[in-house]
């Protein structure tokens, strides 16, 4: 059933307005509900049928009697949405999260509904001047030298190998094909086993231990080695376990040289050397105008917190910290000693909140100021990100993504968000005075840390930085809440049977995430 919207006359009383917070008693009439069932009523009678009454001609309280509670539920959930609608119409609200509508006790069919209506508003912020913002832009030019780097390392994962003399000794750098057999205690495990399997001596493929007693070895030897695996091995019946692996060498390889010329362009699928540099040099400028955009980012983010202080509503700090306290929580599980990491971020819980709050208030700093210029999410761009989004979705639920995008605004505002606050941030990149200024990579990533650790500095300015944390949110992400109120490498895929195939490869190494 879907009510129309209906004219309906309800006292509304302000009972609350401290600050950010606003409260409401509105008391809909049960006559007002009551006319809204009669409304409906009219209107589903004349296309019902039941025996012994002509079509159309079922008597109207006997259409109450058989679908009397859902008329009445559903008439007064579309009076609360209008109630809803005019208390924010009338006190001219900027809801900051949904209001929280709370029934009164007691309630029931014929009786007047009192609601209370509670929310918290978004402050009013005045348009900020856009006048002496300054900012320098670190510019790292791309030296000769690391695009030969990068040409290098092309070729050095290239490299082929061939059949080594009779009889060569395997050294660091060569080439194996071996087939092993794993076992514990003499008994062979599961996945322990295969044929064929190259291994680059040196490479560290493989667990600790297991290359390294293979140096030496020749073809056709056949030699039985005894390796740990590491604690935090992904197999749980190997994780820490003393193994043997008998090992049958079936060849020797040695690596053959790789020439940089115009042949190994071409076997790229390029058509030469100067080509092969280009898209090489096109990558690395690529990626240092990204970190140039990172600090230019951050330092301007760094100014308008500096210079803008307001309140901000607790519901959007609180959702905030909440997204910034899940990703913490789950990182230091991942910790050698996850105990000690929750202990270590626990302790500095209210750091984290304050970073929550900075986060919301240059949300809300950007949004006024992009709203107040005109910044635009257009539509075709609105298109494409919903395209980009869909990707994640089998194809026959990709239609179902669309249509729930397009009917429900918070998440289309979510998704818009960050091209949103984009978009500000090169309006006001645009609007600054900007410095530019030539520097090293090493001297632009110095630079990024270091306002990266501004606001940490802020919130816990006594506190010596952990050794091992895990990784504060970004800070060149606010939490931009235009519309939404309330924000080259693939792994191969592998079978089971072939994941335990080589229980013997090395895990990759934990990175410790970094302090931010």
């Amino acid at each position: 059933m879907q009510f129309e919207k209906a004219f309906i006359v309800m006292q509304i009383v302000e009972t609350t307005n401290e600050g950010l917070k606003r409260a409401y008693a509105v008391t809909i009439t049960a006559k007002d509900i009551a006319a809204r069932i009669d409304g409906e009523v009219s209107k589903i009678a004349p296309q019902m049928n039941m025996p012994g009454f002509r079509p159309g001609k079922v008597p109207a309280n006997l259409v109450k009697k058989m679908h009397g509670p859902a008329l009445h539920q559903e008439a007064l959930n579309t009076s609360v949405r209008e109630a809803i609608d005019q208390v924010v119409a009338d006190h001219q609200l900027r809801p900051a999260m949904q209001p929280q509508i709370d029934l009164a006790p007691g309630y029931e069919q014929g009786k007047d509904a009192e609601l209370t209506v509670s929310l918290e508003v978004l402050p009013l912020i005045a348009a900020p001047s856009l006048d002496g913002l300054k900012l320098d832009k670190l510019v790292v030019p791309v030296a000769d030298a690391e695009v030969d780097e990068q040409v290098a390392k092309l070729a050095a994962g290239a490299k082929s190998f061939s059949d080594a003399k009779k009889g060569k000794k395997a050294e660091d750098g060569d080439q194996l094909i071996i087939d092993f057999v794993g076992k514990l205690d003499g008994v062979e495990f599961d996945g322990g086993a295969a044929q064929d399997t190259a291994l680059e001596i040196g490479s560290g493929r493989f667990i600790p231990g297991f290359e390294e007693q293979l140096v030496g070895a020749k073809e056709g030897d056949e030699k039985t080695i005894t390796v740990t695996f590491p604690a935090d091995y992904p197999a749980e019946n190997l994780k820490g376990k003393d193994a043997t692996f008998d090992i049958t060498v079936k060849a020797v390889k040695v690596p053959g040289e790789t020439t940089v010329d115009d042949d190994f362009a071409k076997s790229l699928g390029l058509t030469d050397l100067d080509q092969l540099k280009g898209l090489l040099r096109g990558q690395l400028e690529q990626e240092t105008a990204g970190l140039t955009r990172t600090q230019m980012k951050r330092a301007l983010l760094d100014q308008l917190a500096a210079d803008h202080d307001f309140d901000v509503p607790p519901s959007m700090v609180e959702a905030e910290f909440g997204q910034i306290w899940q990703q913490l929580t789950q990182e230091a599980g991942q910790e050698e000693d996850p105990a000690a990491a929750l202990k270590e971020i626990e302790d500095e819980k209210e750091d984290y909140r304050a970073i929550a709050v900075r986060r919301v208030r240059l949300g809300l700093l950007l949004s006024e100021i992009g709203q107040a210029n005109g910044v635009e999410v257009s539509q075709q761009e609105m298109q494409m990100l919903m395209a980009q989004a869909a990707q994640q979705y089998r194809a026959e639920d990709r239609q179902r993504f669309y249509e729930f995008v397009q009917q429900d605004p918070l998440v289309a505002a979510q998704l818009r968000a960050p091209l949103y606050e984009d978009k500000v941030v090169d309006f006001l990149f645009d609007k600054a005075e900007v410095t530019e200024k030539t520097v090293t990579r090493d001297e632009l990533q110095a630079a990024i840390e270091a306002e990266e650790a501004a606001p940490a500095k802020e919130a816990k300015p006594a506190k010596k930085a952990a050794a091992k944390k895990p990784a504060e949110p970004k800070e060149d992400q606010p939490a931009v809440k235009k519309e939404a109120k309330p924000k080259v490498e693939a792994a191969p895929k592998a079978d089971k049977a072939k994941k335990e195939a080589a229980p013997a490869k090395k895990p990759a190494a934990k990175k410790a995430p970094a302090k931010k």
